[in-house]
Formats: structure tokens, C-alpha cells, sequence
């Protein structure tokens, strides 16, 4: 029996972040860099020939490449939408960085689009693909700390003028500690709780203006235009609920607090940032933690992609998909919306929770 050619990727946006997303991608066998796109013709054929892709250029060339099947789009946020647009008006499959769209009106016809071509669109974060993740909800599915009822999480920080060189955007509507971080823990809650029904939440601003700390700029002031800390409650469909904090308002950094809690235990989960971690489970009537550790893949960014090419090909749907993305994008606006106002905010969006990875699902096999 063949087997089927490693699917065709092009890469577009080939600024800091393609970097991790080129190491991985061009070391999957399952998968076969064709292209890399960039607004800046030179900074594409730089990454094209650091990582060994056979061509480089615009976004319309990669387009055309009658090899290229899935485009990986890692754009600046606000381009998301018309290159997933154009690459599924191209008949592309799309794997967007987060966040899919910068507003879910946006994200909803990008979907139907995608639809009506009959390709799919997958987002990040993929974080949740990885082994801390991914045996978290193995144990969890498992009945390790019975029925999941409540979760905890916060990362709070002082912020990350002191060390990023331009951190002005981080400050800017559709950033903040909510948008900027609030994807990774959102999405790791989801897959164990399933779609959110309503959220509150509230906001509070400790400055107007920050100063740069470091780089060419260091002495620099600019203005702060959203909330820095959020805290918001979000109520599941399934019962459960949820506490979270973001915050750039701490002088005590604390990243990757969560804590989800069952009948029979309280588990802390892996940082939903990062690909690997322990877990640590506290049961009832017990005087100490347990710990597990990770099994499964910790490539990195990229694993998204390649669950997308691997279950394209055995048409199967795959697990970080865009009607997730589309929820917890949806979810973070509800949050805040609700800061200006003391009631609770619906969430309307679905998605269907995907199974977890097999322990033992390889990265580095060829299997499609």
C-alpha cells in the first residue's frame, strides 16, 4: 500500500515568531514545507533558507503552489482574517496563530467561508496538544479526581515593559493581559469543561502610562489604553464553573496557576503556556501531592498543524479547530464587555470537546 505525500505547507508571516513553528514543521515527515511569504521579500527568503523551504515570496505566490495545502498564517493579528480569507478563497486549509479574527463577527464568517469551500481552519494555541496538557485530561477522563467541578487560574505579572523593547502594543485594545494570555488558560478549561454559557467579570487600570525598560527605548513613556487587571467568572454549560486573574499589576510574578477541582481531588495543572509539565493531583482526606509526569508530545508550536495534516488524511476532525478558537474568542469579548456593566454576559458559540491524543502519538512517525 503507498502512502499518501507528506502534506504541502506554506508558511506566511515570517517575523520572530516562524522561527519555532519552521524548527518543528520542516522535522515532522508527515508534513512538507513548500513556501515561505512575507510582506518583506528578503525576511522570507532569509527563513526559506535557514530552514531548508524550497521558495519564497509573496502571499499570492504561495497561493498559487499547486503543492501547498495547508497555509500556516502567523500575520500580525489584524491580517488574520483577509489572509485565511484569501487562502481559503485559494481552496487552502488554514492553521491561524491566535487570535483567529480580532472580533467574532470577523471569526464567524471566516468559519462559514471555510464551510462553503469545504476546507477546514484550525488555530492556536496548540499548547493544548502537548504532553502537560494532554495528560492532564487523560488522568481527568480517567476518573482521577472524579467529576471536574471548579477551576482556579492566574498569572499575574508586573508587566513586560521592563524587558520587551516595544511593548506599546501589549497595552493596546485587543491586548492586555486578557487577550495577550487569557487563550492559553481559556482553551486548556475548555477541553476539560466543554463550551462556556456566561461570564462576569471586572477591570481595573493601576497606571496610565508605563515606561520602557530596557532596549534602544529604555526611558520611553507611552499610554496605557486597557484594563491591566482582569478578574472574570465563567459558568459552563456542563456545570462547572470557573475563577480566573489576569494581571500586568503585580509585583509578584506568578505564571501558569491552575487548579481544577473534583469530587474526589484537586488537580494542578501544567502552565497552559508552555508544552510539558508535571501534574499534580491532591485527593480527599490526603496529606500531600501526588505527581505525574507527562507523557505525549512537547515539540512545540506546530503540533496543531500536524494533528490538522494527520487528520486530514485520515478524515478525521482534528483538535485544536476553529470553532474552538471562534468560542474562546467570543468568550475573552464577553469578559470585556462585562467590565462596563454589573451583569453577566451570554456566550452563545459551541464546539464539540476533541478526544485527547494517544499517549503515544509520535510526532516524528511518519503515519500519513
Amino acid at each position: 500500500m503507498t502512502m499518501p505525500a507528506p502534506l504541502g505547507v506554506a508558511v506566511v508571516g515570517c517575523g520572530t515568531i516562524s522561527d519555532e513553528y519552521l524548527r518543528n514543521l520542516t522535522a515532522f515527515p508527515d508534513l512538507s514545507v513548500l513556501y515561505c511569504a512575507d510582506l518583506d521579500l528578503g525576511r522570507a527568503k532569509k527563513q526559506a533558507a535557514a530552514y531548508g523551504v524550497p521558495a519564497a515570496g509573496t502571499l499570492a505566490q504561495a497561493l498559487a503552489h499547486d503543492g501547498v495545502e495547508l497555509v500556516v498564517n502567523l500575520t500580525l493579528p489584524g491580517a488574520h482574517a483577509e489572509v485565511a480569507a484569501a487562502a481559503i478563497a485559494a481552496g487552502k486549509h488554514v492553521w491561524n496563530e491566535k487570535p483567529l479574527t480580532t472580533d467574532p463577527a470577523t471569526g464567524r464568517a471566516l468559519l462559514r467561508q471555510a464551510e462553503r469551500a469545504g476546507v477546514r481552519v484550525g488555530c492556536a494555541p496548540d499548547t493544548v496538544l502537548g504532553a502537560g496538557q494532554q495528560t492532564a485530561r487523560r488522568l481527568i477522563q480517567a476518573g482521577a479526581i472524579g467529576t471536574p467541578q471548579t477551576a482556579l487560574a492566574l498569572m499575574q505579572s508586573p508587566g513586560p515593559e521592563s524587558w520587551h523593547h516595544s511593548p506599546e502594543f501589549l497595552f493596546q485594545p485587543g491586548a492586555g493581559p486578557l487577550f495577550d494570555l487569557g487563550p492559553y488558560y481559556f482553551s486548556a478549561l475548555a477541553t476539560v469543561f466543554g463550551p462556556a454559557s456566561r461570564v462576569a467579570a471586572v477591570g481595573r487600570q493601576a497606571v496610565a502610562s508605563r515606561v520602557i525598560g530596557s532596549g534602544p527605548r529604555a526611558g520611553t513613556t507611552f499610554a496605557v489604553e486597557v484594563p491591566t487587571h482582569v478578574g472574570a467568572l465563567v459558568e459552563y454549560t456542563g456545570g462547572g464553573a470557573a475563577s480566573l486573574l489576569f494581571s500586568f499589576d503585580s509585583p509578584l510574578p506568578r505564571h501558569g496557576f491552575v487548579e481544577i477541582t473534583g469530587t474526589e481531588a484537586t488537580m494542578a495543572v501544567p502552565d497552559p503556556n508552555r508544552f510539558t509539565g508535571d501534574i499534580r493531583i491532591h485527593r480527599r482526606g490526603g496529606d500531600g501531592w501526588e505527581t505525574h509526569k507527562p507523557a505525549g508530545a512537547s515539540a512545540g508550536r506546530g503540533l496543531g498543524v500536524l494533528d490538522m495534516a494527520r487528520s486530514l488524511r485520515a478524515g478525521q476532525p482534528h483538535r485544536a479547530s476553529g470553532e474552538l478558537a471562534l468560542h474562546v474568542l467570543e468568550v475573552m469579548v464577553a469578559v470585556e464587555t462585562s467590565l462596563g456593566g454589573p451583569a453577566f454576559e451570554p456566550v452563545d458559540s459551541g464546539f464539540m470537546v476533541p478526544p485527547p491524543l494517544p499517549e503515544d502519538w509520535d510526532p516524528y512517525a511518519r503515519t500519513v
